[in-house]
């Protein structure tokens, strides 16, 4: 079997190749991401989530409510030689155990072993849909099939009351992580797909799942607005997160001024804002700087990795807008 792209990095892939024949560079193709393995000593973040689920488990089996008594004794089961593994209690708690066990095997072989037979014990384990639109589905439709069946065993699995009772809460509560990995997944698919009106749904329910955004589902719904030309909603969601200094938010902002009002002060200004932050990007837009042919792994803060990325994402909403890229390099010349 071939070395395989993810979902994202395939959407990646497609987008900085359409992006480059705008900008008159050589077609080529992209590899894909870096695996974990190629990058030392990095290990799956999922896999962390086992330490975390053994200490949740351990605080419910004690009843424990307030901060207070729940910090005091976890400050004495650390003292005592730290957070003792969980016993599965359930066939889901079996399933979803498997599955960091899955993350922490080193072939892709293991892995998808490993996820079938979490799929026996529980039809519900989300998180084995995952793993398999990963690393075993042969083609985009394969992958989106199964990030379907992931969503569904994850609603299956918490239920409607659920959803109703935990709003505003999702992925802070441990048993809502493999649907929302689910659900991104499925998004990420659509988005390749060029269904982005399908994903924006996703993304936005996300979001009112999970306002705080641990996943950064916000970068991907913006992105989707502003290639679309849906400039309203842009604006409401970047009043929703006006903190956010990444350079999807700052060029952002200064896009959409450009788009309603040109060369006016406040497209200036907040351009000016974005350069200060993260001055790679323009090089990237402008073409005087060429994608890589593999993407960063990890995004660096004001660095040239959120530059490639940006880009990546948010090219096309430069080009469909008439003037923008003449005007950026005029204020960057």
């Amino acid at each position: 079997m071939g070395k395989k792209k993810s979902i994202k990095q395939e959407r990646q892939r497609r987008v900085a190749k359409r992006a480059r024949r705008k900008q008159r560079h050589k077609e080529s193709s992209l590899p894909s991401e870096p695996k974990q393995t190629d990058i030392p000593n990095i290990p799956d973040r999922r896999i962390m989530e086992r330490h975390l689920a053994d200490m949740t488990r351990l605080i419910e089996k004690q009843g424990l409510e307030s901060v207070d008594e729940i910090n005091a004794y976890l400050a004495n089961v650390m003292a005592s030689g730290g957070v003792p593994p969980s016993v599965p209690q359930t066939p889901p708690e079996e399933a979803q155990n498997l599955m960091y066990d899955a993350w922490e095997a080193s072939s892709t072989k293991d892995r998808v072993r490993i996820a079938r037979q979490a799929l026996e014990i529980s039809p519900d384990c989300a998180d084995a849909y995952v793993l398999l639109a990963e690393e075993e589905a042969r083609n985009i439709h394969q992958a989106r099939q199964l990030y379907q069946e992931g969503v569904e065993a994850g609603e299956r699995a918490l239920g409607k009351e659920f959803f109703e009772e935990n709003e505003g809460h999702f992925w802070g509560i441990m048993e809502t992580r493999p649907y929302m990995r689910a659900r991104a997944g499925l998004a990420q698919v659509l988005i390749a797909l060029d269904k982005h009106e399908a994903a924006i749904g996703h993304f936005r329910d996300m979001l009112r799942l999970n306002p705080g955004d641990n996943q950064g589902n916000r970068y991907e719904l913006l992105s989707c607005l502003m290639n679309l030309g849906c400039d309203d909603d842009a604006e409401e969601l970047l009043a929703q997160y006006e903190d956010d200094a990444m350079s999807d938010w700052l060029y952002s902002r200064a896009l959409i001024a450009f788009r309603r009002g040109g060369d006016c002060a406040e497209a200036k200004k907040y351009l000016q804002e974005a350069l200060e932050e993260n001055g790679h990007v323009p090089d990237y837009l402008l073409g005087r700087k060429q994608l890589p042919r593999s993407f960063p792994s990890y995004i660096t803060w004001g660095g040239d990795s959120e530059a490639v990325s940006y880009t990546a994402r948010f090219f096309e909403g430069w080009r469909r807008t008439p003037g923008a890229l003449d005007w950026l390099s005029g204020q960057v010349r």
